[in-house]
């Protein structure tokens, strides 16, 4: 097993961007398994912490929000999922934030979004740049990013030339918690609520440890999305509910919450509360998709429990990078 020493050389290679060989993955991720499979449903964190939504692939983007929000383990995270799709680098995104997690245990949590996902890394998804809007359908749409090559899985066989990388991140994500729970009063995750789940003890019931359903409790958490309209309603996106403002404030209620921070969902500021401010969407990939010229943001809760969100631009443009260096057999 690698000592810190080798972890720290790897680190300094991911923050540049380079990827890990097959073999040091491998490991990584049984490293990363063995302490995710410790973790709860309900992941206890402690303040001061900074959350983040969505990062999706842009690894530039993410050292970008590390210069704003401070690096790892001078600042504690949480991220709230969707390491990978969309953007160019998911292998590098996905494995620092992993190398992360291992070398910084307590000091970062990782949760699952719906892309940490066997299904939804293999498949052209729809999307609507101004919603955001995932479809759990595959389907070809108009979006010039929604292509197959900007999906985790075939991004593995550029890069790797086979698909063992995303075998072993792919099983990994079936051992990440699907929520956390700052200080007892703030609950993150990544969708939202479900019609199954009234408490807390619910989803620390669950079992966690598999691949997404295509419905029921698991599969809210991680697709469901607010609505300004009240109670429950079927969602657009083919997967999970949208719940409304009395379904938040019920469940605040009945847990002791004072807020659920999210992300899941595109908003232009990078952040965005509810009517009744009893939820907030917290999204991390500026410019998403390299075209919707939307802002980023950060969630600081200091040590007192205050929030403060720092909102951030694009890094400096990345050039694609070059998809024609390693074609293996798959495209032939």
């Amino acid at each position: 097993m690698p000592g810190h020493g080798d972890l720290d050389r790897q680190l300094e290679q991911l923050m540049e961007c380079k990827p890990l060989t097959e073999a040091e993955v491998k490991i990584l991720c049984d490293q990363a398994r063995a302490i995710l499979v410790e973790e709860w449903n309900v992941q206890p964190v402690k303040c001061p912490v900074t959350v983040c939504g969505d990062i999706h692939g842009q690894f530039y983007d993410l050292i970008e929000l590390f210069r704003i929000g401070g690096n790892a383990p001078d600042t504690n995270y949480l991220f709230m999922g969707d390491y990978v799709d969309r953007g160019y680098y998911s292998v590098e995104t996905v494995t620092l934030l992993v190398a992360l997690k291992v070398r910084y245990r307590d000091r970062l949590t990782i949760l699952r979004g719906n892309h940490e996902s066997r299904q939804i890394t293999q498949v052209v998804v729809k999307f609507k740049c101004n919603l955001a809007e995932d479809s759990i359908v595959s389907t070809i749409c108009s979006c010039t990013l929604s292509h197959n090559r900007y999906g985790f899985y075939d991004e593995c066989l550029r890069k790797y030339g086979n698909a063992n990388v995303w075998k072993y991140f792919t099983d990994l994500f079936d051992y990440l918690p699907l929520t956390a729970l700052i200080e007892s009063q703030i609950f993150c995750l990544h969708g939202g609520l479900s019609p199954s789940l009234d408490t807390l003890d619910n989803i620390r019931a669950l079992d966690r440890i598999q691949e997404v359903p295509h419905e029921g409790p698991m599969c809210d958490l991680l697709w469901s999305d607010p609505d300004d309209r009240c109670g429950w309603g079927i969602s657009p996106r083919g997967a999970g509910y949208t719940f409304g403002q009395d379904i938040a404030a019920q469940f605040n209620h009945t847990n002791g919450l004072t807020l659920i921070s999210r992300a899941h969902q595109l908003v232009m500021e990078g952040f965005n509360w509810c009517q009744e401010k009893n939820v907030v969407t917290v999204f991390s990939a500026p410019n998403y998709c390299y075209r919707c010229g939307n802002m980023a943001a950060i969630l600081e809760i200091g040590e007192n429990m205050e929030q403060n969100f720092l909102q951030f631009d694009p890094a400096p443009r990345q050039i694609e990078p070059d998809t024609t260096r390693k074609t293996p057999d798959y495209f032939l």
